[in-house]
């Protein structure tokens, strides 16, 4: 891994929101979860690649002392987006370090439970994703983290994960009733709502993504639909997916 952690005085602006981002420089996002086993790692790692995919130059900084997304990336053959570990601290140092190399993204993977290491990611980040399943506990664990970016005057965005599968178009009760509790926490929706799949998980064994296994499943569309949401917010509409994708 070329990314080292040395600071540098050049930065990319600092948005006061969605919008209003220079043309060219790199984005920083930030994926939250402050539950375990909401699919946080899963959907950074994930994101990487759909990055790495559109032929966007992208590097994962793995922040979360289990080391979990540098495993994955670690086993994929061929390439792929880089990766470097290290800690919200650090966080800022890693950023221009990647800067310098020319990337075009960088993901945190954040820690789940410590505040004040999610709290450097959200500062250093373009926007913080508040990942959260459609259940009491996670809502409730969220609050607080989303209270903490717009504290920070930072853009935010929560993604519904995990959630069970609409029938014939009708959402399930607990995914209607979590888009209402949503509503508490004053951060923009996904309007794109990723299910329980578990092909998302089993794809990671070698390092890959649901987008590389098939592109035409309902997870790979869910997932490329995620990223070029994400892609418009932090990129722009007329600064899209890089022409000639990566291999």
């Amino acid at each position: 891994m070329n990314v080292t952690e040395s600071p540098q005085s050049r930065t990319t602006r600092e948005p006061s929101g969605m919008g209003g981002f220079e043309q060219h420089p790199m984005r920083t996002i930030a994926v939250i979860a402050r539950k375990g086993g909401s699919g946080k790692t899963t959907l950074a790692v994930h994101l990487a690649i759909a990055a790495h995919l559109r032929g966007r130059k992208t590097i994962l900084a793995d922040s979360d002392a289990q080391r979990s997304a540098s495993e994955v990336l670690r086993g994929r053959q061929g390439p792929g987006p880089e990766w470097v570990e290290t800690s919200g601290q650090k966080l800022f140092a890693v950023q221009m370090a990647a800067v310098r190399s020319g990337a075009d993204a960088m993901i945190i993977d954040t820690p789940a439970v410590l505040e004040e290491e999610v709290s450097h990611s959200i500062v250093v980040s373009d926007l913080s994703l508040l990942v959260i399943r459609p259940t009491f506990l996670d809502i409730a664990a969220a609050l607080r983290t989303a209270e903490i970016i717009r504290r920070l005057r930072k853009p935010g965005l929560i993604v519904l994960n995990q959630a069970p599968p609409a029938r014939e178009g009708v959402e399930p009760p607990a995914v209607k009733r979590a888009l209402e509790a949503l509503m508490l926490m004053r951060l923009p929706v996904a309007p794109m709502i990723l299910r329980a799949r578990a092909n998302y998980q089993s794809v990671l064994e070698a390092g890959r993504s649901v987008e590389e296994l098939d592109p035409t499943n309902p997870a790979a569309r869910e997932m490329g639909a995620l990223w070029d949401f994400i892609e418009r917010l932090v990129y722009g509409a007329a600064n899209g997916a890089r022409k000639g994708a990566a291999s």
